[in-house]
């Protein structure tokens, strides 16, 4: 059977220059209406979901996760949101690029999950966990037996959190980070409960990085403009 086709994605943080909630009434809602069309226009190419960020960390206020099967859909998008009147007030403080793969580790209790890391098809729960990950150069120099065993004791303690769903996509010569790893939930309790007990797994120890970790809150698009006042 024939891998499915494989996506790139795309998460693009956004921060908006506090001079545009000084702009009248007016000009801060036509500047959401265009920048909304936009996303309309591009939606058959680039599937959009929205995030608010706003209060929850200081460098950034929403986030869109966008998925494609094109970079240069990405690219064009971009330019596009640019240049609307809320995107010329906008800046992108963080934006993680990345592909989906299948998984090269045997999941012994789900075996259909590595393949279905080739299609993102995002649950759309309350809470959306983002960080880039990089591992140990060390990691890749363990034989491939001895990283199964590591990765089987990572992947049980994640089957004790069934409300918690991973989105792995990988990033290796695309962009600074190896993964970006997020995590979709309702209950953002079993997410801090669940990295807590992944600390003290084997493979933590081959971490280099993890951070930043954004928490961000699923919104309508018009939902997530609106947050940002004015």
């Amino acid at each position: 059977m024939p891998e499915a086709k494989r996506q790139f994605v795309n998460f693009a943080f956004y921060k908006v220059d506090p001079v545009w909630r000084r702009l009248s009434q007016a000009e801060r809602d036509l500047g959401k209406k265009e920048f909304m069309a936009v996303v309309e226009e591009f939606s058959p190419r680039v599937m959009t979901y929205s995030y608010t960020t706003v209060g929850l960390r200081p460098e950034t206020d929403f986030l869109l996760w966008r998925i494609s099967y094109s970079l240069e859909s990405f690219q064009e998008m971009s330019t596009s949101l640019m240049s609307t009147g809320l995107g010329k007030y906008l800046a992108t403080p963080y934006s993680f690029l990345s592909m989906t793969k299948r998984s090269i580790y045997v999941d012994k209790i789900s075996p259909e999950h590595g393949e279905s890391r080739t299609q993102i098809v995002p649950a759309k729960a309350k809470y959306l966990f983002v960080y880039p990950f990089v591992k140990k150069r060390e990691w890749y120099l363990l034989t491939k037996p001895a990283r199964q065993g590591i990765m089987d004791e990572h992947i049980e303690v994640g089957t004790r959190y069934p409300s918690v769903k991973l989105n792995t996509t990988y990033s290796f010569g695309l962009d600074d980070q190896e993964f970006v790893v997020a995590f979709e939930t309702d209950k953002a309790e079993d997410f801090l409960d669940l990295v807590m007990e992944l600390r003290e797994t084997e493979g933590s120890r081959y971490t280099q990085r993890d951070t930043p970790t954004i928490t961000c809150i699923r919104k309508t698009l018009q939902e997530t403009l609106d947050s940002l006042g004015g």
